[in-house]
């Protein structure tokens, strides 16, 4: 037997990188489709159900080292992104496709580099394949062979942590080829799609106990670590800043719409709420091959995951969208708004009698 285990695991080995080629090979005969990814919370266009068959999805991401004001106070982050956004775009394809993404570090940024993503097989998540310095770019493509909703990062060696908190994590969202169902198998649509990405940062503060502002990536690094290690945010957003979805910037809808809330965090767990609505269809985990759970009031989404939820809107008016550790959403900033137009269902909740005087 032992004569024969060279013989064997050479024709293992033939029949692996044969395999191997011949998976290329199909994926190199596929139709290609290039994508122009958007900024959070918006989602590119795509097919809620697939129109035709696998194709090789092209994706590029630009990573830009930048400084952002966190709040209204004026704080400031040394951010590191994918397309200057806080999250990155939310790429959206379907199971069977090849997800091919080219990422670029252009030569005026400081650090290498790379990304992880939850969805795929193999190297890291691609980590290991996309290891790019200042000035390189590179490209990746794998299969997306299973569905869900998955985070993807930044995962440089020995800089994970940093980099994840300093902005860089989105999604992937991987649709069924027919749609998301109910887990009787009804087909579920949605009429629009939002990414939250939910960041926990650390802003380190000078002896006064004020903010500290960087000139640079590499002159705040040392003081971030440190506080970082406390494991105590100063800060826990919604899309890279107290308030990028509140007021002026909060999300739309209509009453009869439903709207698909692709929530994120890379780093943290989080609980989602709704004030004044549910989760019509909670796919709590993100993973659409799983059933979903049905009118939950509050989901949890794991650290280093992206969960999805469905609500259908029955009233008009302005609903909060929360973490609901309430002091992470109300002192930290892990808060957003939906504005909702339409006519109020007096059925639904009406006020029967105004404040006024208890009687005697």
């Amino acid at each position: 037997m032992n004569a024969l285990r060279p013989t064997l695991l050479a024709a293992a080995l033939v029949f692996t990188m044969a395999g191997g080629q011949a998976f290329a090979q199909n994926a190199d005969k596929l139709p290609r489709a290039k994508v122009t990814l958007v900024a959070p919370p918006m989602v590119h266009p795509h097919e809620q159900v697939a129109k035709s068959g696998p194709k090789v999805i092209e994706f590029v991401m630009t990573i830009e080292e930048k400084k952002m004001v966190i709040d209204d106070k004026g704080t400031t982050l040394q951010a590191m992104t994918f397309n200057g956004s806080m999250p990155g775009p939310t790429l959206v394809v379907h199971e069977g496709d090849y997800v091919e993404v080219t990422l670029v570090n252009p030569a005026s940024n400081a650090m290498p580099h790379n990304v992880d993503f939850h969805a795929a097989t193999g190297a890291l998540g691609g980590a290991k394949l996309t290891n790019v310095n200042p000035g390189e770019q590179a490209t990746l493509r794998f299969k997306a062979d299973r569905s869900g909703a998955f985070v993807y990062h930044c995962a440089p060696e020995g800089m994970v942590p940093w980099h994840v908190v300093s902005g860089m994590s989105g999604t992937l969202m991987v649709l069924p080829r027919d749609g998301l169902k109910d887990p009787q198998g009804k087909p579920l649509h949605y009429d629009r799609a939002y990414t939250i990405g939910e960041f926990d940062l650390y802003i380190p503060k000078d002896a006064n106990g004020k903010y500290k502002d960087y000139a640079t990536l590499a002159e705040s690094y040392g003081d971030t670590v440190e506080v970082m290690r406390k494991l105590t945010p100063s800060h826990i957003v919604f899309n890279g800043k107290v308030g990028a979805l509140t007021g002026a910037n909060a999300l739309t809808a209509k009453v009869g719409e439903t709207v698909l809330l692709i929530h994120s965090q890379a780093n943290r767990d989080t609980r989602p709420h709704l004030i004044g609505g549910h989760g019509d269809w909670v796919w709590e985990t993100g993973k659409f091959g799983n059933p979903p759970e049905k009118n939950l009031e509050t989901w949890f989404i794991r650290g280093g995951s992206a969960g999805a939820a469905l609500y259908t809107f029955k009233q008009p008016g302005v609903y909060a969208y929360l973490n609901h550790n309430l002091i992470e959403a109300f002192e930290l900033g892990a808060a957003g708004h939906i504005k909702v137009e339409g006519k109020w269902n007096d059925d639904l909740m009406k006020q029967i009698k105004a404040p006024g005087p208890i009687p005697r």
